[in-house]
């Protein structure tokens, strides 16, 4: 029998290790590179500069990474640990509906539904 409080507490521990080992070595990476992509070191540390995640296109990660940008792997590490969480409320569900606990199973599912209501729903609202 699965023990959900096992994966609970891996899933946690894999995604802050995954997202911090991405943050530290885009961190190297910008650092050795003087900077990412079309910005400079000054750039990205000047808290005057334009740079921010709104001038960063998500779409452009994906190439940015095998580019190794470290702005990217960055971000990459800050979806992954914001991820960690909203996975963990995803596991509550299963944990929850397996121990027949329906009062917390829809309780879960709601606050599952806010999280990507917050997340995917509002920044397009907001534009």
């Amino acid at each position: 029998m699965v023990e959900f409080e096992d994966v609970i507490g891996w899933t946690l521990r894999i995604g802050v290790i995954i997202s911090a080992i991405l943050i530290i070595f885009g961190f190297a990476l910008i650092l050795i590179h003087n900077g990412a992509g079309p910005y400079t070191l000054n750039q990205l540390v000047n808290p005057q500069s334009n740079v921010n995640t709104k001038t960063i296109k998500f779409s452009t990660i994906y190439s940015g990474i095998e580019s190794l940008n470290g702005v990217d792997l960055i971000l990459l590490g800050l979806i992954i640990l914001i991820a960690t969480p909203v996975l963990r409320v995803f596991i509550g569900i299963l944990q929850f509906a397996r121990e027949k606990d329906y009062l917390y199973t829809i309780i879960t599912i709601i606050v599952f539904f806010n999280l990507m209501f917050a997340i995917f729903i509002i920044p397009q609202i907001i534009k």
